[in-house]
């Protein structure tokens, strides 16, 4: 277990992995006219990368564009002072091949705003890190409970 030089643990590559097939809630993180948004989306994962759906727009965008995007989800306990974060960068794509097609209409994923008009955007899990706040009653408490 190692630590970043804030103190914060700093998460394996499995452990970055369980997390994000345990939440289906992740931001994520664009450029849109060279400013900064952050958009929140549900999503899932395929082959390790995470796939959202979206309907045209900001997503959508990046998407076509093959735009490099970061994706974060977290879970944070105010009470104890404790959390973890795990973040995703990669590039984000449009799904278009028939068969991925298929694949990504099988995880029933579907945009919350408007599920009639559903495209699948893929983003590439190229670099995936995360930390861990680590109090000293949390030390022995395994990443699967924070998680909940």
């Amino acid at each position: 277990m190692g630590f970043d030089r804030n103190g914060l643990e700093i998460l394996t590559h499995e452990d970055c992995v369980l997390l994000l097939g345990q939440a289906h809630l992740g931001r994520v993180a664009l450029s849109v006219g060279a400013l900064p948004v952050v958009l929140p989306v549900n999503y899932t994962l395929m082959d390790g990368d995470i796939v959202v759906s979206t309907v045209a727009g900001s997503k959508m965008d990046a998407a076509l564009a093959n735009a490099v995007v970061a994706f974060e989800i977290d879970g944070i306990d105010p009470f104890y002072h404790q959390g973890w974060s795990v973040l995703v960068r990669g590039v984000a794509r449009v799904i278009t091949e028939p068969d991925e097609l298929a694949r990504a209409g099988s995880l029933h994923l579907r945009p919350w705003a408007s599920p009639a008009a559903c495209h699948y955007v893929r983003i590439a899990a190229d670099v995936v890190t995360g930390r861990r706040i680590v109090r000293d009653h949390a030390l022995s408490m395994p990443l699967e409970e924070l998680a909940r």
